[in-house]
């Protein structure tokens, strides 16, 4: 009788921007073939990992990965949440929130390495109105996104800055009501994001403290600003300060109920999805087995060259916009004196 771990990697061929064509090859080289006996299967269609993590689940295997990005983790995931199977990811994807949150390679290679040693965990995952995820979830601005970025067609950051920066400048924040354990309160907010793990994806932090361990979701509360502001809001999410932010309003708990005005979009790691004015979300606790990076040191994560890049461009747009508030004050002031010359005339 075979002692080896039976494992399953599920591909989805068109998620992120990694070509797949050459992992089943580097998969069959780098597993260890004493440890695991290995297959591996692709997607044909939206839902399809879902479906074929269930059927991995009933038969009883013992770990299924996520060959994707964050929609292809989550399809996965929540097939697996419960069980004995734990979930390991090959991170594909063009955020990849999951993955960089447990620190996990963005080397394929590296990354199937973190699987031989193959250190599962048991964390945590949220549910927001019946619909698990794993990373956030949360409605506003950033729902609004998601679903012009499901629309839009394309993957990457150009994408997500072109519609962030084209959408920002006319959306209108709304007014919740929210309900935890500790009552009820009224919020006008630009977004509300419920956080398991730390960040969007792309290293933009929208929680730095959260925990996929300590049984509670990080909740943000982005209150309105003004659009001249957004550049330090980006800096404050990739240097992981943005909950010293003073329009920033965080708290935790492992439930939390939200109504808002009307019907609208909700997002789960990333995926829009239109649902009713009531959203529940609530924490379950220990909820899933993941292989998890062992070797991570957190204290000495250094900022990647993307994120430095980003933080570059972030500052100089910071530059622009202090000029811009310099030169309004200036304008308001030339302002005030026309006015009293005009009424002493």
């Amino acid at each position: 009788m075979s002692t080896r771990k039976t494992i399953t990697f599920i591909l989805n061929p068109i998620s992120g921007t990694v070509k797949k064509a050459g992992i089943p090859d580097l998969i069959s080289s780098t597993l260890d073939a004493s440890r695991f006996e290995h297959r591996i299967v692709w997607t044909e269609y939206a839902g399809h990992a879902s479906v074929i993590a269930h059927e991995e689940r009933e038969r009883g295997t013992d770990v299924v990965v996520a060959v994707g990005g964050d929609g292809t983790v989550n399809e996965v995931g929540r097939s697996l949440v419960d069980s004995p199977t734990a979930m390991a990811i090959l991170p594909c994807g063009s955020g990849n929130g999951l993955a960089r949150h447990l620190m996990l390679p963005m080397d394929i290679e590296k990354s199937l390495k973190v699987i031989n040693r193959c250190e599962i965990h048991r964390l945590d995952y949220g549910i927001i109105n019946d619909h698990p995820f794993f990373c956030t979830c949360g409605m506003g601005f950033d729902a609004f996104i998601s679903q012009k970025f499901a629309e839009a067609g394309k993957r990457g950051k150009v994408t997500y800055i072109e519609n962030v920066l084209k959408e920002g400048l006319t959306y209108k924040p709304e007014t919740y009501r929210i309900e935890d354990e500790n009552g009820t309160t009224l919020h006008k907010a630009f977004l509300i994001s419920c956080a398991n793990a730390s960040q969007y994806g792309n290293n933009a932090y929208i929680a730095p403290q959260a925990s996929m361990s300590d049984g509670l979701l990080d909740v943000i509360i982005m209150e309105p600003f003004d659009m001249l502001e957004a550049p330090q809001v980006a800096i404050e999410m990739m240097n992981k300060t943005l909950d010293k932010n003073q329009k920033i309003k965080t708290f935790r708990t492992q439930h939390i109920h939200i109504h808002r005005k009307e019907d609208g979009w909700i997002h789960y790691d990333g995926d829009p999805l239109f649902t009713s004015a009531d959203v529940d979300i609530r924490l379950v606790h220990q909820g899933i087995k993941m292989v998890v990076n062992g070797d991570a040191d957190k204290s000495k994560r250094q900022p990647n060259m993307v994120q430095t890049a980003f933080s570059e461009f972030f500052n100089d747009l910071n530059v622009v916009r202090e000029d811009l508030v310099r030169q309004s004050r200036h304008i308001q002031a030339i302002n005030k004196v026309l006015i009293r010359k005009l009424n002493n005339l």
